[in-house]
């Protein structure tokens, strides 16, 4: 009988604009052997190809149900975490994970509720400054300084088996465990998760359209609105915190009824 996998199935790998046709193969066999099914691609240069069937070698199904979309925004919009991998840190005040078992054990505990997605860049520029801004938290994975460059497939292996590690521990704790769940705490849970991508970016553009709408950003200020879409990202509210800050910020732009 076969055990279910749903936290596994919520969790999303996403290349963007990879070049060689082989890595998509790789990267869909790295994924089949830890569980993973949901494979999407930004812009591929080549898809569907020969060459990446052929470096499939038993994940070709996840490549014959691979969504391909055109930006990265797209790929992640209903995501309530979005981990983007860089061989290098940037200068961005993402929250950051210091290695991989500790990037997993986060989210498989969302994915049980939401989707989530590890975000894989060009294989030899990786990702811009912009992707790296839509994304909610930023991995460097560990390796050897002289020489710390992963190929993309290796890195998809790396943390597929660190998230298939973190979901065999949960579900052996999860079975161990007796007790019943209870409704009422699930319906308050939905309301302390993260909110999705779009419902921020929702958020976060409605904010700059008040403030520019305002005077506020003039040219003496031209980092605010960077430096305060940082601040709601290092801040990660809930779904039920941002819905009130929406509701303030509708209220604040109402049209007075004074005439």
């Amino acid at each position: 009988m076969t055990e279910p996998r749903t936290a596994l199935d919520h969790v999303r790998i996403v290349l963007v604009q990879t070049w060689h046709p082989g890595n998509i193969g790789a990267a869909a066999r790295a994924m089949r052997t830890m569980g993973l099914t949901q494979l999407v691609l930004v812009s591929p240069r080549q898809f569907p190809d020969e060459e990446a069937t052929r470096m499939a070698a038993g994940g070709e199904p996840l490549l014959e149900q691979a969504r391909v979309v055109e930006s990265l925004e797209e790929a992640v919009a209903d995501c309530g975490a979005v981990v983007g991998l860089s061989a290098r840190l940037r200068n961005l005040a993402l929250p950051q994970f210091e290695e991989g078992d500790e990037m997993a054990r986060e989210l498989m505990s969302l994915a049980e509720d939401m989707p989530v997605a590890l975000v894989f860049g060009r294989e030899r520029s990786g990702l811009t400054n912009d992707e790296i801004a839509c994304c909610t938290h930023q991995l460097s994975l560990p390796a050897n300084p002289d020489y710390p460059i992963l190929n993309l497939s290796q890195a998809v292996q790396v943390c597929a088996h660190e998230l298939y590690r973190a979901w065999r521990h949960r579900h052996a704790d999860q079975k161990s465990r007796t007790a019943p769940a209870d409704i009422g705490m699930q319906s308050v849970r939905e309301k302390d998760l993260p909110p999705t991508r779009e419902q921020m970016q929702h958020f976060q553009q409605s904010l700059a359209t008040a403030l520019q709408e305002a005077g506020f950003l003039n040219q003496p200020h031209a980092q605010t609105l960077e430096r305060l879409q940082n601040f709601y990202q290092r801040s990660s509210p809930t779904r039920k915190e941002l819905s009130l800050l929406q509701g303030a910020l509708r209220a604040l732009t109402r049209p007075s009824d004074d005439t």
